[in-house]
């Protein structure tokens, strides 16, 4: 199943690592918010560090203008970092150059040093082979913990793997055995529940989990497109006018499996303050909008999930930020954690979601990275992952 060398095949003793982690965590006022993905990284930061590593870090934060910006700097995640381990934490304020290289050699087995934001270079996105050799320099081991940029060919996470010998992390590990187990042998039934706005955005994913699921239950902003495809009116609720003729094709290619909402609650503003009342799915009138699925559609797509061997999620089922609009994501959330089945939720908004309903603890696997657990749930390689060495 996962045929990539991790760092258990690696021998870290007296060695420098250059470790790709995803420290992209919000910071306001110089201060880091969210410090989930730090504390995701931990174990692996640490197993290396116990092992005789000296630990060079390296991440992108934001997407500043391939140029450096103070907002989007990494000193504060250096600080922040200092606090969670008994290990010293130096900072270095360039990521590639003279002073990297100077704070790489000096840096002692047992010590972390954090490097400068990846994206402060033109090289990063570009992956340009000039800015992979330059991280290679720095270390003798390369190791990809960043499961959440591993969709992305950037220098730091594909370039640089194939000029060093290059391992996954435990969390990249982790989150690849659980994705991948949940679609290439998932207890049966596997029931997929896909939810978030866009249609467009997943439209790979559906084609692929009709070909793989037992179940698929459609919610949130992208289910108004497929409600639309069946000839119902909607009222002011998004509709991607494009993607009709698609969400047609889908459901005649899904059949019994896929279901949608049977009723809807709507709103005559998106706002939290707004008029909001239950209504069958099918007749919005003007200036009403979809925002969440109804007691009815989360009563039968709760009874699907009860019945689940497996339960992959991506994606919301309403505008669950605002209260009135939560119950449907909620609901959900609770059957999932009821089911006994194995469940793994998507990063990204439907990982938020499970956060909030204060579930979190009772999902199999909360996956880091939304994009990366999307690209997986279509069928794709990771070039991330793909560039790390394979098991002998």
């Amino acid at each position: 199943m996962f045929n990539k060398k991790t760092i258990a095949d690696i021998d870290p003793r007296g060695k420098k690592v250059l470790l790709r982690v995803d420290f992209n965590v919000p910071i306001e006022n110089g201060v880091v918010g969210d410090d989930t993905r730090i504390r995701a990284a931990l174990p692996t930061i640490e197993d290396l560090l116990s092992r005789g590593a000296a630990v060079l870090l390296c991440s992108h934060l934001g997407r500043p203008k391939d140029a450096p910006d103070p907002q989007y700097s990494l000193a504060p995640v250096a600080e922040y970092l200092a606090k969670l381990t008994s290990a010293p934490v130096k900072f270095s304020p360039e990521c590639i150059g003279p002073e990297a290289q100077a704070a790489a050699a000096a840096l002692q087995p047992g010590e972390i040093l954090l490097l400068e934001n990846t994206r402060f270079y033109p090289g990063e996105t570009q992956n340009d082979p000039a800015m992979a050799a330059e991280l290679a320099k720095l270390a003798d081991i390369y190791v990809n913990d960043a499961f959440g940029s591993a969709h992305r060919a950037h220098a730091s996470t594909e370039g640089v793997a194939r000029l060093l010998p290059a391992a996954a992390g435990l969390l990249m590990e982790k989150e690849i055995r659980y994705l991948g187990q949940a679609l290439a042998d998932p207890r049966r039934p596997l029931v997929a529940i896909l939810g978030g706005a866009k249609v467009s955005d997943k439209i790979e994913v559906i084609r692929n989990l009709l070909g793989k699921a037992d179940q698929l239950l459609i919610g949130g902003g992208m289910a108004n497109t497929f409600l639309k495809a069946q000839g119902f009116e909607l009222g002011d609720s998004l509709v991607e006018a494009d993607a009709v003729e698609t969400a047609k094709a889908l459901l005649a290619e899904g059949g019994d499996k896929l279901h949608l909402p049977t009723d809807v609650v709507i709103a005559d503003a998106f706002d939290a303050a707004a008029q909001h009342k239950t209504i069958p799915a099918g007749d919005v009138p003007d200036g009403w909008r979809i925002l969440d699925i109804g007691l009815q559609t989360a009563a039968a797509f709760s009874e699907q999930v009860a019945m689940a061997g497996t339960v992959v999620w991506n994606g919301p089922m309403g505008v669950f930020e605002m209260a009135p609009f939560a119950a449907g994501t909620f609901a959900l959330a609770q059957a999932v954690a009821d089911s006994g089945a194995d469940s793994i939720v998507g990063g990204g908004d439907s990982a938020a979601a499970v956060q909030q309903s204060g579930l979190a603890d009772k999902i199999t696997h909360i996956s880091t990275g939304g994009g990366a657990s999307l690209e997986m749930l279509e069928g794709k390689l990771l070039p991330g992952l793909a560039a790390l060495q394979d098991k002998e």
